[in-house]
């Protein structure tokens, strides 16, 4: 499978970028002197990317299983090297699940599955980065 995208210059430092689903995302950095940002930071959409794929493969596991949950979230942070080009070295992926009676055996199992089979930008990462992953479970009153 071939995966193809067209990215444009939009001036200044802003670039705009489809998808092969033909949707499109606006990318920039820091101007020096400037405030002013129309759209996300490369790398930094590296590390959402990183959780979307994750994300997909843990809800979509979680939804065969029929484990019900209130709320789910990820925080994914990524140390960049100190000499250029500066790259992810390390990267940490929390998992938080939210919910009165969740099933922590089945969101570990979800998010094991998603981290070792299934999410191919965690694979990528590993190529380049050391990942650690954490699971958090907060559980709601009814």
């Amino acid at each position: 499978m071939i995966h193809k995208t067209t990215t444009m210059w939009k001036g200044g430092l802003t670039f705009e970028s489809d998808n092969p689903s033909g949707k499109t995302v606006l990318m920039d950095t820091n101007i020096e002197g400037s405030d002013e940002r129309h759209g996300l930071s490369p790398k930094a959409m590296m590390l959402s990317s990183l959780a979307g794929c994750s994300g997909l493969d843990v809800i979509s596991t979680l939804d065969k299983m029929k484990v019900e949950i209130d709320d789910f979230k990820m925080d994914v942070s990524g140390e960049l090297t100190e000499e250029h080009p500066k790259y992810y070295h390390t990267v940490v992926v929390d998992y938080h699940f939210y919910g009165a009676e969740l099933n922590e055996k089945k969101c570990e199992r979800a998010v094991n599955l998603s981290v070792d089979k299934y999410c191919g930008v965690m694979e990528m990462f590993r190529r380049f980065a050391k990942v650690e992953t954490n699971i958090h479970f907060h559980k709601s009153l009814k």
